[in-house]
């Protein structure tokens, strides 16, 4: 077994793409819509579905926004340089909600940044 996919519902599609694709550097995978169901899939990742797990992006077609919970914790992305990450995801538009630096009680570097429909994605740096 392993991972396929987590689906996030967004409520501007084209505005998640870019920020997953354009923002954070994944690569728009595929697109689907379903007609009879009223709803749009996009799938994005770093590599392709059959090697890595991917992002689903699910629209709703008349639906903007989605109550978060209190469930769901974040997103994490391996990056080389988390200072340098946030740097770029700033540069490209994206919003830093918590600087890098060490993760509580540790040593490891993080940094979180919030995508377009407020899911948190952690940076984790790795050597």
């Amino acid at each position: 077994m392993r991972i396929l996919h987590t689906m996030l519902r967004v409520g501007d599609l084209n505005r998640a793409i870019d920020f997953y694709t354009r923002v954070l550097g994944m690569k728009l995978l595929r697109q689907e819509e379903n007609k009879a169901y009223e709803y749009t899939l996009a799938f994005v990742g770093y590599g392709e579905e059959s090697d890595t797990a991917v992002l689903e992006l699910t629209y709703n077609w008349g639906q903007s926004s989605y109550d978060m919970g209190n469930a769901f914790g974040h997103i994490a992305l391996a990056v080389d340089d988390v200072k340098s990450a946030c740097e770029r995801i700033r540069d490209a538009g994206g919003q830093v909600t918590r600087e890098p630096g060490p993760v509580k009680g540790g040593t490891t570097m993080i940094a979180f940044v919030t995508d377009p429909d407020g899911y948190k994605i952690e940076l984790i740096e790795r050597d």
